[in-house]
């Protein structure tokens, strides 16, 4: 049941989500030492797993015959462990008996992890695709979908989405789709034009309009004729500059520094953002104008979080550009799928390169969950709790909730919330420590584990 890993996304005329009532489930993402997707809906009650059900997925001597029951009752997941030899796990903590779940992330059985997912229609139609060394799930392939289908009818796209989230090759797969594929595609990186070049450089200039300037220059616009201008970080881009953009998306023209008459330009334009364009329009730090004429149709690119049947398919294949035969330790990607990343596949891809040094240095093929750095993948330091860096952070009752599931065990707990042992240390601190800190637990007290 592995799927076939194709090497280029088939275009879909239709979203991937599906009208009508979502149906919950699970969707298997890795087993042993390979990286899997079976979606399995909860559309008929329960799923038991064991080494009995599911084919290959569960091809694993680690399950128990019947390991686990899990089901969706009253908008929550119910997981009931049906006396394992090995234990279930879900979010990196034991079941013990039937527990209860309101937003669960991953459930681990012997070497095999599963995500829970509130809609398992997207995943049946779905699958894990590659292109151009691009690992492309069902929720991506989602976004690329509408990016396509926004090439085909107009000449404009917003993306907006994380750092590292993929703003550039979506861009690149809206160039491909559209009319405009055979021609150029210039790339520009708004927040990092100097302050009084911008103008020059995306517009060009004339021979003479400046000092040293001893010929007549292209800019990022002349260059992207017959193509697609990608404007990255477009929020970034110098207030004086703006209106001259809006003049080309609304009439096809520039005007290069020095020159007297317009030049016509034809090109498509996408611009990308990690900020919210509207916001930056409303605050005055963007013309709403511009805004008008760029912000629609916007895409969004959802995190790599939000992506987790990506995950165990990246870091194998960053494994494997180790020069090594390196494989992941399934703890390592039960680790992986619980931290938020807020630097997405680039911070996953760079903190398993490092990873993957420190096995090998260790003397070892299998990479575990120590070999990351404590800091990888982890939000923010909650100082800097703004953003969409942050946007999976647990809330405080969901952070209580764990502590007193785990006894308050700090580093279970933390592990389980995808946290650092030092953020839900200084957590449970603000709040005057145990009990106040996890308040309407059974019996009000509590054990704090030191290490």
């Amino acid at each position: 049941m592995k799927p076939q890993v194709h090497e280029t996304i088939e275009e879909q005329g239709e979203p991937l989500v599906p009208a009508g009532e979502p149906i919950p489930g699970l969707v298997g993402i890795f087993s042993c030492k390979s990286p899997q997707f079976v979606p399995l809906a909860l559309s008929r009650g329960p799923i038991e797993l064991g080494r009995t059900t599911h084919g290959a997925l569960l091809d694993d001597d680690r399950l128990s015959r019947l390991h686990v029951r899990v089901e969706h009752e009253h908008g929550r997941f119910v997981v009931t462990d049906l006396g394992s030899r090995n234990g279930t796990y879900v979010d990196g903590a034991r079941v013990q008996g039937t527990a209860t779940f309101d937003a669960p992330r991953v459930l681990r059985i012997g070497r095999t992890i599963l995500m829970f997912v509130a809609d398992a229609r997207p995943y049946q139609q779905g699958t894990v695709t590659t292109r151009n060394d691009m690992i492309v799930g069902p929720r991506l392939a989602d976004a690329l979908a509408r990016v396509a289908r926004s090439a085909t009818l107009g000449s404009m796209l917003l993306v907006t989405g994380e750092s590292g989230s993929g703003k550039e090759l979506a861009a690149r797969h809206f160039h491909g789709a559209s009319p405009r594929g055979a021609g150029p595609f210039v790339a520009v990186n708004c927040a990092t034009i100097p302050v009084g070049v911008a103008e020059r450089l995306l517009f060009g200039a004339r021979k003479g309009a400046y000092s040293g300037a001893t010929s007549d220059a292209e800019g990022y616009a002349q260059a992207a004729h017959g193509g697609t201008l990608f404007l990255d970080e477009i929020a970034e881009l110098e207030s004086g500059v703006q209106p001259k953009l809006l003049r080309l998306l609304e009439v096809g023209e520039i005007l290069p520094l020095g020159a007297s008459r317009p030049v016509k330009v034809d090109i498509h334009v996408v611009g990308a953002t990690l900020k919210s364009l509207r916001a930056e329009a409303a605050k005055g730090r963007f013309r709403e104008d511009l805004y008008y004429r760029i912000g629609n149709p916007e895409v969004r690119l959802p995190p790599l979080r939000e992506r987790l049947e990506e995950m165990p398919w990246l870091i194998r294949a960053t494994l494997q550009k180790s020069g090594a035969a390196l494989e992941p330790h399934p703890l390592l990607v039960e680790a992986c799928a619980l931290r938020a990343w807020p630097g997405n596949v680039r911070e996953l891809s760079h903190e398993l390169r490092q990873a993957a040094e420190n096995a090998l240095a260790a003397g070892r093929t299998v990479v575990e969950p120590n070999d990351l750095d404590a800091s990888a993948g982890l939000a923010l330091a909650e100082d800097n709790e703004s953003g969409p860096q942050n946007a999976s952070k647990p809330s405080d009752e969901r952070i209580a909730e764990v502590l007193r599931r785990e006894g308050g065990n700090v580093s279970a707990a933390a592990r389980a919330l995808g946290m650092h042992r030092t953020q839900l240390r200084r957590w449970i601190a603000r709040r005057g420590g145990y009990p106040q800190a996890v308040a309407g637990s059974a019996d009000g007290h509590m054990t704090i584990e030191t290490e």
